[in-house]
């Protein structure tokens, strides 16, 4: 069972910054992509970003495309989400997962492991 924490989250005002942890068990480093996923209240879940096994192809959601990034280190077994220029919109619990298939499948597919999720809130 793989486990995913997730650290970060809280409130910002429109136009601040947050940054998302993920930290992952010792084993998942380097065995799967791992991504970012959130739901807003009274919406489904979405993908928001991914990035491959050893951080080298990342891909994104165009509504956060050039203002969120994603990255890892597989060395501290973390992955991180840096949202900046945030939107009231971005408001939602934001979760971690990681699975065996491609950073480019998580847009389509359901990853295999979940993080319990964070709270992120942005006030206009």
């Amino acid at each position: 069972q793989e486990q995913l924490v997730e650290s970060g989250g809280g409130l910002a005002q429109a136009g601040g910054s947050l940054r998302l942890l993920c930290a992952a068990s010792k084993r998942t480093s380097g065995s799967y992509a791992m991504g970012w996923f959130r739901q807003a209240p009274g919406k489904e879940r979405e993908f928001v970003a991914s990035i491959s096994r050893y951080g080298r192809s990342t891909y994104y959601a165009d509504s956060v495309k050039g203002r969120f990034t994603i990255s890892r280190d597989n060395a501290k077994n973390t992955v991180y989400l840096q949202m900046n220029s945030l939107k009231p919109e971005d408001t939602a619990v934001y979760y971690c997962a990681a699975g065996t298939t491609t950073a480019q499948s998580f847009s389509s597919m359901t990853p295999g492991y979940w993080g319990q999720g964070t709270q992120v809130t942005v006030s206009s």
